[in-house]
C-alpha cells in the first residue's frame, strides 16, 4: 500500500472540514476583512509548515487567504498533510478568518492533440512551463493552469478539442453545473457525475466540473 492518504481518509481526519480536495491537492480559502488581516495568517503557516515539514503554497488577497498542500493528481496525499491543515484552520479561527468552500477550485487545461504531434515542448515553452510525468506540463512557481496532453481518438486533424477542467469540492459540483447551464451552458455528458460532468459552453467549448479528487478513495 502507498504511503499517504487517499481524500477520503483526509477527509476522515480531525480538524480539516474546512478544507476540501481539488486535482492540486487539499486546499482552503478564508475570506479577510483586509489585506493585513489576510497576511496575518502567515506567521501560523509558516510555523505549521516547519512543524509537519510540508511547504504549501499560500495565495494572500485583500478579500481572502487561500492555502494549498500541493500533490499530484491520484498520487496519495502526504501523511502529515491532516495535521498541517487541522493547525491552519486552527489559526485562521483565531485571527476571524471565515472559512469559504464555494471559492475553493482548480482550473487545468487539456490541450487536445493528434496521436501523431507532440505539442508539449511547443506549449511548455511559450509559457514557460516545464513538462512533467508523461503527458502533463506545468508552471514551475504553480501560478497557472496545468496543461495535461490528450490524443484525439479517433485521430482527426484540424482544429483541436481542448477543454477546461474545473476541479470544485464535491459539495460545490452539481450547483456549479446547474449555475453553469442557468447561464446558457448544456450537459454533453452526465454519465461519470458526481464524479465529473462534460459540458458545453453557448458557443461549444468544453469544460469538464470533476469532483472526483475531492472523494477519492
Amino acid at each position: 500500500m502507498a504511503a499517504g492518504l487517499t481524500a477520503a481518509e483526509f477527509h476522515a481526519s480531525p480538524g480539516v472540514e474546512d478544507w476540501r480536495v481539488t486535482s492540486w491537492g487539499p486546499q482552503a480559502c478564508f475570506r479577510s476583512a483586509s489585506l493585513s488581516q489576510a497576511a496575518g495568517l502567515l506567521p501560523a503557516v509558516v510555523d505549521a509548515a516547519a512543524r509537519f515539514d510540508l511547504s504549501p503554497d499560500v495565495d494572500v488577497r485583500p478579500e481572502a487567504v487561500i492555502v494549498r498542500i500541493p500533490y499530484r493528481g491520484a498520487d496519495r496525499i502526504p501523511s502529515q498533510a491532516s495535521g498541517l491543515a487541522a493547525t491552519i484552520s486552527s489559526a485562521a479561527r483565531r485571527l476571524d478568518l471565515t472559512p469559504e468552500p464555494t471559492l475553493i477550485q482548480t482550473v487545468d487545461i487539456a490541450v487536445a492533440q493528434h496521436p501523431e504531434l507532440d505539442t508539449r515542448p511547443f506549449w511548455a515553452t511559450v509559457l514557460g512551463y516545464e513538462p512533467t510525468g508523461d503527458v502533463d506540463a506545468v508552471d514551475p512557481l504553480r501560478r497557472g493552469p496545468q496543461l495535461s496532453f490528450q490524443d484525439i481518438r479517433p485521430a482527426r486533424t484540424g482544429r483541436g478539442r481542448t477543454h477546461i477542467d474545473v476541479s470544485v469540492p464535491a459539495d460545490q459540483a452539481k450547483a456549479r453545473v446547474d449555475a453553469a447551464v442557468s447561464a446558457g451552458g448544456r450537459i454533453v455528458d452526465d454519465s461519470y457525475a458526481p464524479a465529473w460532468w462534460t459540458l458545453a459552453s453557448p458557443d461549444n467549448h468544453g469544460v469538464d466540473v470533476a469532483a472526483w479528487t475531492d472523494t477519492y478513495e
